[in-house]
């Protein structure tokens, strides 16, 4: 039996951890998943359990370089940022692999701004709001700080998507994704480390950098292979756009978050886009991406249990609600939590309180997607993930934007998929796919059009699928 060639990618969710194996032609020919139970760490906050992720990793690639169907050509391996693990000289981890939601010690980021800057200042060099954890820079800052015996101890302090590919490969190196991923690390300006990182000797913890889209040469369990060293997971799920649309666009990515993501403005951050959420990520390649962010989908997925509790319908009754341009056109905007705490009984049913918290948070995500737009005017936005289906959302995101083409976009396991043509001209000879993302273009219909088309929810003429948030 001829063995299929194939790349493996490990996809590190925060809760699913996904090992994916794409074929020369980026099609999808296994996927296994797990999930893994969280650890306290030494103050009780729950934590990922490096260990365990590791030798499940570990155990994963041996397993499938063991099987007869596959030709393992090359791995790589994208992750959630803001998460460090600590090595000593042994490759051994000796600290926690600690929550970005762990929270900050006020006065340490009091301590931090008295030697550094104000928080301003240091926001606008490094392109990143104020996040505490999340800024995973300041993670680094409060090991030194707060356990320097440990921090002593550490050799490397590598970002999770490096330490996936240290597993499999041994060598240590630092991506500029993850570095360019609101970690108060890097200044944008300079294009180099920020003066408190040299300042506080931190350079001598992190490994050297690395192009992101260069693949290792490597043996593993005595096989050679080609392997990545591992990318930030958003910043991943942009290559297969970058790859496949070179005319402006914006990419709005909807899950929790809702990211919006311009390659396109290289514009420096302002003081007033940071205090609206905005930041900067680093492509690829290592050029700026101007982003913004509204946390929409957490909230969608409390409004869907308040309104099936008060109008005793189904979980996901929302999917079956059609577009209604005059319905949404007599409604105004207000506070999305307005609909979850109180009040439902001044909509006459379910439909019309859906259209509200729709069209109140469209209000919210036109203001975040101009200000990525300002300055960097694009002629697509594509929209992936939950809210991709989701016809109401589409049809007033397109309205709000008329002079856009608005589209939904088709392409499952986009960060893996992104990792996976990070390393492309590593082991693919055969020339990239140019139907990787199916699109399905969305216009705001006039207002008589009230009926939906024929064939109802997930025809062609109407939902580009059925992924809803």
């Amino acid at each position: 039996m001829q063995r299929i060639p194939v790349i493996v990618i490990f996809d590190i969710g925060k809760t699913n951890k996904k090992c994916l194996l794409f074929d020369t032609h980026y099609q999808l020919v296994k996927e296994h998943s797990v999930q893994l139970p969280e650890v306290p760490d030494e103050d009780g906050y729950p934590a990922e359990d490096v260990h365990a992720l590791g030798a499940w990793v570990r155990n994963t690639f041996r397993e499938l370089q063991q099987l007869g169907e596959y030709e393992i050509r090359a791995v790589n391996f994208s992750g959630y940022g803001a998460s460090f693990v600590w090595l000593d000289e042994q490759g051994k981890p000796v600290a926690p692999l600690y929550n970005y939601l762990k929270p900050y010690p006020e006065a340490l980021e009091q301590q931090f701004a008295a030697t550094y800057g104000t928080a301003a200042k240091v926001a606008r060099e490094t392109a990143s709001p104020v996040l505490g954890s999340l800024n995973s820079g300041m993670q680094l800052y409060r090991m030194k700080q707060e356990q320097p015996a440990t921090y002593a101890r550490a050799r490397y302090c590598l970002h999770l998507p490096q330490y996936l590919s240290y597993l499999l490969t041994g060598q240590a190196f630092t991506d500029i994704t993850s570095i360019g991923c609101h970690t108060r690390l890097w200044n944008f300006t300079a294009n180099a480390y920020h003066h408190w990182v040299t300042a506080e000797g931190l350079p001598d913890k992190l490994a050297p950098l690395h192009a992101a889209d260069e693949a290792l040469h490597v043996a593993v369990n005595g096989r050679e292979i080609s392997a990545g060293i591992g990318l930030h997971d958003s910043s991943a799920a942009l290559i297969p756009y970058l790859s496949g649309f070179h005319e402006p666009f914006v990419l709005l990515s909807t899950g929790t978050w809702c990211i919006s993501l311009n390659p396109f403005n290289h514009t420096p951050l302002t003081d007033a886009e940071l205090q609206q959420d905005c930041l900067c990520y680093l492509d690829y390649k290592g050029r700026p991406v101007k982003a913004s962010r509204l946390f929409a989908g957490h909230g969608h997925e409390q409004l869907v249990k308040a309104l099936a509790k008060h109008y005793n319908k189904p979980l996901h009754y929302y999917r079956t609600v059609w577009y209604d341009p005059l319905l949404a056109a007599g409604l105004q905007p207000g506070a999305l939590e307005g609909l979850t705490l109180a009040r439902l009984e001044q909509y006459p049913d379910y439909e019309t309180a859906y259209h509200q918290w729709v069209v109140s948070l469209m209000a919210l995500q036109k203001r975040s997607l101009e200000l990525v737009l300002e300055n960097a005017p694009v002629k697509r936005i594509f929209v992936d993930g939950g809210f991709s289906g989701n016809p109401l959302f589409m049809h007033l995101l397109a309205a709000a934007f008329p002079q856009v083409e608005v589209y939904a976009a088709a392409m499952p396991q986009a960060s893996a998929l992104g990792a996976a043509l990070a390393i492309h001209t590593a082991w693919n000879d055969k020339p990239l796919p140019a139907d990787l993302i199916e699109l399905k273009y969305y216009a705001a219909p006039a207002p008589q059009a009230l009926v939906p088309p024929e064939g109802g929810p997930g025809s062609e003429n109407s939902t580009p699928g059925n992924e809803y948030p």
